[in-house]
């Protein structure tokens, strides 16, 4: 998949949905490119991460579009940042925004709610909070912290909620300072196969 030229450090732009999914998929490739290798508070890159991310979904037997998710989860970090003064939404918000004229529900809906299932675990699952990261604790507390009883009941009944604990799973084991993932080209044929189908 070809990924387009574009200046170093530049954000991705894609307020606008792109003309063709080829184009879209560049796009995203392109980010990729240029903003895989920033660091977000863990001790990997966010690339690194992503396909790490992706490759514990696929060694899962998770579904394409469950693999997609996890490859993608992470995207909207790469978005362009807000003018200056304002408050940028939420990375999984941003997200959603970059996927949603790409692909189906079944891709952008658990990446909209990776968040919200970590809040889930946390009040569902015992010992869960204790194993996350620093860093995922850190930001456990401005995500909105654990998930209330009632809180969680409504969470995992929305559509997608379950694929989206299940993403959540992947994303925190995928922080290893030495792993080896397959390469974001070997993702190519996949997303343009789902891109195709939500067209």
């Amino acid at each position: 998949m070809r990924a387009c030229a574009a200046a170093s450090g530049q954000r991705s732009d894609m307020s606008q949905a792109p003309h063709t999914s080829a184009a879209g998929l560049d796009a995203l490739f392109d980010a990729f490119d240029r903003l895989g290798g920033e660091p977000y508070g863990e001790a990997v890159s966010q690339l690194s991460h992503m396909l790490q991310t992706a490759s514990l979904a696929v060694a899962d037997g998770a579904p394409d579009a469950l693999v997609a998710a996890a490859l993608l989860h992470d995207v909207g970090h790469f978005a362009n940042p807000p003018p200056e003064g304002k408050t940028p939404p939420p990375h999984e918000h941003l997200g959603v925004e970059m996927l949603r004229p790409l692909f189906g529900p079944e891709v952008w809906r658990p990446v909209g709610l990776h968040v919200a299932a970590k809040r889930y675990l946390c009040a569902t699952s015992p010992g869960y909070l204790d194993r996350l990261s620093a860093a995922s604790q850190l930001s456990l507390i401005e995500q909105g912290g654990v998930f209330t009883p009632a809180e969680a009941e409504r969470f995992i009944a929305a559509p997608y909620a379950r694929e989206a604990v299940r993403l959540r799973t992947y994303d925190d084991a995928a922080k290893a300072t030495n792993a080896e993932p397959p390469p974001l080209s070997s993702y190519g044929d996949l997303l343009h196969r789902l891109t195709t189908a939500a067209s």
